[in-house]
């Protein structure tokens, strides 16, 4: 037995039937995959939609910067987002997680962790991007709450605040460039050699911002709200917040396993979100280093709708090939 949520929106619980050749699968259901699902919904598409529950900003207390929502909390708008996408009769949703893929265009076979196998004929990764979070103590426990990735979604709140960025080389310049905008009250902490060369440190010198090498060894915080930041020298650095970029890696192998190709660690995709593999589409952060909602939301509409023009186009010559080969 298995746990689906079907068009109306209620969970209910029975055997799947493995025979079922849906339109698309969906693997992912944040999103990026639920508005794909909502505009293949909308053209009257079979949809299952694959996910294991864990999306990137589940740690984030509210999303910004998302017009008609900002300030909202992501577990709210991802309820509220399925229950619009599952009033739709055609679209499931189950939660699993997606062990294997397999197949070609027209009929691609999906795997899970608990043994089921779905099939359909097009393919969306919807799967995300992983922080790997660095081994220092207390920054796992507020990633996402005041150890932050992007201005666009939280500088407004903590603008003109004492802020940290915990980075080095071209990326802490980088990044300091950017958020000097957001607040005067700056420091770079290097967690190490700073990496920064000699026009970078002059400029940085200039803006009064201070470059730290020190080790860090902990930040302390309540409940994810950062206090200070302190180092193995004993100093202790005064944050409201602070800004890193630790190392990403798709969230999902199964693209590299389909023969998606890649540039540099995201999915490589066109205008339309399609994969180099045809019938394998991908919207997300999964192939984009634009990591907003918005952005999201645009990528995985953009991949319902083609997905569906193509899968109109293909029925579309198959119905009318045969009428014209016999006119």
């Amino acid at each position: 037995m298995t746990s689906e949520n079907r068009g109306d929106g209620e969970k209910t619980y029975f055997k799947m039937n493995r025979e079922i050749l849906y339109d698309v699968i969906i693997i992912g259901g944040s999103y990026a995959g639920l508005s794909a699902a909502m505009a293949l919904g909308r053209s009257m598409r079979s949809v299952l939609i694959i996910d294991s529950g864990k999306p990137c900003n589940n740690t984030s207390p509210a999303a910004h910067n998302l017009l008609g929502y900002d300030g909202c909390s992501p577990a709210l708008l991802n309820s509220l987002s399925r229950e619009q996408v599952l009033k739709y009769p055609t679209i499931m949703l189950t939660e699993a997680t997606a062990v294997r893929a397999s197949g070609i265009a027209g009929r691609f076979n999906i795997e899970t962790e608990d043994g089921q196998t779905f099939i359909s004929k097009k393919l969306l990764f919807a799967t995300g991007i992983y922080d790997e979070m660095p081994a220092i103590e207390g920054f796992a426990d507020c990633w996402g709450v005041s150890v932050l990735h992007c201005p666009y979604c939280h500088g407004f709140e903590i603008k003109g605040e004492k802020t940290a960025i915990i980075a080095s080389g071209n990326s802490a310049f980088e990044f300091a460039e950017m958020i000097s905008h957001w607040t005067n009250d700056l420091c770079i902490l290097t967690n190490g050699p700073s990496g920064l060369d000699d026009e970078q440190q002059e400029l940085l010198w200039h803006k009064k911002i201070v470059v730290n090498e020190s080790e860090i060894v902990r930040l302390e915080h309540q409940q994810g709200y950062l206090d200070c930041i302190v180092l193995r020298d004993g100093t202790q650095i005064a944050a409201r917040a602070a800004y890193s970029r630790p190392f990403m890696k798709q969230q999902s192998e199964l693209p590299a396993e389909m023969g998606c190709e890649f540039h540099s660690i995201h999915i490589q995709v066109d205008h339309y979100q399609r994969t180099s593999v045809p019938g394998v589409f991908a919207a997300g952060d999964n192939c984009s280093a634009l990591r907003s909602l918005s952005n999201a939301i645009s990528a995985g509409s953009i991949a319902g709708a083609y997905m569906n023009k193509e899968l109109v186009q293909e029925q579309f010559f198959k119905d009318v090939r045969p009428a014209m080969v016999q006119a």
